[in-house]
């Protein structure tokens, strides 16, 4: 499986697509970014897959998260 990928996703706030580079050497992340047009924080929740070699990426908006 490839550490290094590109995604394109859409902010939860505005809408404004916006292209992040996933590293996967770590295993899976939780992480935060903020959208460019709109400086809201986006709540991104990286899973890797190893059995299968894939890439999931959950997007949400900062103020969704349930504790």
């Amino acid at each position: 499986m490839k550490n290094y990928t590109e995604q394109s996703v859409a902010c939860p706030h505005c809408g404004h697509n916006i292209h992040i580079t996933l590293d996967a050497s770590a295993g899976s992340q939780e992480f935060y970014d903020d959208c460019p047009a709109c400086c809201h924080a986006i709540h991104l929740n990286m899973q890797v897959d190893e059995l299968h070699k894939t890439i999931n990426l959950f997007v949400d908006a900062d103020d969704e998260q349930i504790f």
